[in-house]
């Protein structure tokens, strides 16, 4: 089984914990407080942290039966995840625009980001992004982090750990099987060898038919006026989707290096951007790439340097049938064509220092040269005519600065700043972030948190709709946010611990789409929104091998001008996980429960709240090596769905019934 390595409170630690220090040794074991990378980019335990963090490991994805990163995220405190068919979307404290790419939230696998800069967009489903299986931890960093990672760090980040060729020690290979004629399977290989060389590698290939019929009111023609419906509103075997990855991470003393690939095909059944409705297949393909090369070296106990250079690429292809034939005429089908290339290079250096012994200094540079940012749209006809082909490179550059001051031996200063360059673009912007951490007592932290973050216009946003003359030359702005935080951290006797955090954010400029006539769209910096929240969480390890994590959220995100509350934004959110093991330390039970409460659509409609419940039971050291799991999601059968966007005619779009999953897997 591979689990992630416990972090205990009795490893060094710096001044501001030094009461932690004075306890004795049996109570110091009692404390168990993990670390995280992604809130600094060094080590640093999740106390220290200028932030509200979340780390969801190995043991845990397993006993729940996670399959992507948006099942992960599904059951982080404060995070909700909504599907349209196509891509999965993650909102955040309140925060999710339909459709909306995933501009504002930055991923990380080990430390290199994965937004494009095409669309600045991220997956969190089968699509571009690591199995589930492959992680050792997600480490949730929620807040603005712009001052250390510069664009797209909105409203937090997510760092992705992968597993380590140590952890396995062999190979491992793994079928599956599920509802929808679902089949999975994948091989890794992972070793630490005598001359320090650490190799991990895997391969994995899924595949489902999807539902086989998948029924929209809104293209029933018995009971719609939408021009496109028929067939009674049945999408038939329009559901299907295939998805090929590999990884690698290789890793020689100061040196290291990574590669991954993946690449997704799926049937689109939603009948999006007024294309024709269960006639002709609508498809999207996308495709994400990148090599890594990092240098890490530790000169004194007290400096570290750290240098990566990476190449990246991201490709997308949507198959658009529409029909062009004036109304009463036969269908003239024709293939909109739409599609993106994105390749850049970058390069990231970053120096770590500790001063006195007690305080942190960082000090790092970026640049990034896009090579291709390259967007075409065309019809599918001969002689062909392009509603857009437009590739203008932009690099950028950014330099940060962070500092962690002891203060006092209890109470430790974060201050931090970036500045950033976006060259043919809206120029530079600086974003601060500043958090005040008091170790109340030996086992409470209290956090006084601040930070600004912005996003840069992607390209998508500043060229794809160049073809109207409306709308060349409109100057984009980087959006901006600020946020307030406090945070209260109390870890009991053993392995417990609460957190309670209450935030209220503004933002500004926000980058939305807009009519320029009645048949033109662009982008302008128009909106403004602001929220407010409290989150509570609990979790605990108990000596049995039980572990329970419960969380609450309470939140109301609204336009700052009109104060109306935002779409696909619920006010309660409510989750609990639970693993109990069945038969000693060899068989397990996971049970999922997850509550949202109702949001408002597009429409100004109503998607009604769910509670969903997930069981997995997990089998380990069997005879041979084997290891079985068996999963039923949405045990309940719960009907509900979540609200489409603007390039939906379906206000609501069903999801899933209840389903199930089978997992055998072989060590050796």
């Amino acid at each position: 089984m591979l689990t992630s390595v416990d972090v205990r409170a009795d490893a060094p630690s710096p001044a501001p914990e030094a009461e932690l220090a004075d306890l004795s040794l049996e109570r110091l074991m009692d404390v168990r407080i993990e670390k995280v990378f992604g809130a600094s980019k060094y080590e640093q335990k999740v106390t220290q942290a200028p932030a509200a963090v979340t780390i969801v490991t190995a043991d845990e994805i397993a006993n729940f039966g996670h399959h992507t990163l948006a099942d992960v995220l599904r059951s982080v405190r404060g995070l909700y995840v909504s599907n349209d068919n196509n891509y999965s979307y993650l909102g955040s404290r309140g925060f999710l625009r339909p459709g909306d790419y995933n501009t504002r939230t930055l991923v990380l696998i080990d430390g290199h980001r994965m937004n494009d800069n095409v669309y600045d967009s991220v997956s969190y489903g089968r699509d571009n992004m690591v199995d589930a299986s492959e992680i050792d931890r997600v480490e949730v960093i929620r807040g603005p982090s712009s001052s250390i990672y510069g664009s797209s760090a909105f409203l937090g980040v997510i760092n992705i750990v992968t597993h380590r060729g140590r952890q396995l020690d062999g190979w491992k290979v793994t079928g599956e099987t599920g509802s929808f004629g679902s089949v999975a399977g994948g091989v890794s290989f992972g070793r630490l060898f005598k001359n320090e060389l650490e190799l991990y590698f895997s391969a994995s290939y899924f595949k489902t038919d999807g539902r086989e019929s998948i029924y929209y009111p809104e293209f029933d023609q018995r009971r719609s006026a939408e021009p496109r419906a028929t067939n009674n509103g049945v999408a038939q075997d329009r559901d299907a989707e295939d998805a090929f990855k590999l990884l690698t991470n290789v890793q020689y003393r100061d040196f290291s290096f990574s590669g991954f690939f993946a690449k997704r095909d799926k049937t689109v059944p939603t009948a999006s951007f007024l294309t024709t409705f269960d006639q002709n297949i609508e498809t999207t393909k996308d495709v994400r790439g990148y090599l890594d090369f990092r240098y890490e070296h530790e000169f004194r106990s007290d400096l570290r340097l750290t240098g990566r250079a990476s190449y990246d690429s991201y490709s997308y292809y949507g198959d658009y049938p529409l029909d062009y034939a004036t109304p009463g005429s036969p269908a003239e089908i024709v293939i909109n064509k739409d599609q993106a290339l994105g390749e850049w290079l970058s390069t990231e250096w970053q120096a770590t220092t500790t001063l006195l012994d007690r305080h942190t200094i960082v000090a790092g540079a970026e640049y990034r040269e896009n090579l291709h940012q390259r967007q075409v749209n065309y019809d599918d006809v001969e002689p062909r005519s392009y509603y857009l082909n437009h590739d203008t490179p932009s690099p950028t550059f950014g330099a940060y600065l962070q500092g962690e001051i002891a203060l006092q031996s209890n109470l430790l200063l974060n201050a931090g700043v970036r500045y950033d360059y976006f060259f043919r673009s809206f120029g530079g912007t600086v974003n601060p972030r500043f958090g005040l951490i008091y170790n109340v007592a030996p086992r409470t932290t209290l956090k006084a948190l601040y930070g600004q973050a912005f996003r840069a216009p992607n390209a998508y946003e500043r060229f794809f709709y160049t073809y109207y003359a409306d709308t060349r030359g409109v100057a984009l702005a980087p959006e901006k946010i600020q946020t307030y935080e406090v945070v209260l951290e109390h870890y009991f006797s053993g392995d417990y611990r609460f957190g309670l955090s209450a935030y209220h954010y503004n933002v500004r400029d926000l980058v939305s789409q807009v009519a320029i006539t009645d048949e033109t769209f662009g982008f302008a910096n128009v909106d403004r929104y602001s929220a407010d929240g409290v989150e509570v969480e609990f979790e605990g390890r108990y000596a049995a091998g039980i572990h329970l994590r419960t969380s609450y959220a309470l939140q109301h995100a609204h336009d700052a001008t009109t104060g109306k509350e935002l779409t696909s934004s619920p006010r309660h959110l409510a989750k609990l996980n639970l693993a109990i093991p069945m038969y000693k330390d060899r068989l397990t039970g996971g049970l999922e429960l997850q509550y949202q409460s109702a949001v408002s659509t597009l429409a100004g409609a109503s998607a009604h709240g769910f509670l969903i419940g997930n069981f997995t039971i997990t089998a380990r050291r069997l005879p041979a090596g084997l290891e079985l799991s068996a999963s039923v999601y949405n045990l309940l059968n719960t009907s509900y769905g979540y609200p489409g966007a603007e390039d939906h005619v379906q206000d609501v779009l069903a999801q899933e019934g209840r389903t199930f999953w089978l997992k055998l897997s072989r060590r050796f």
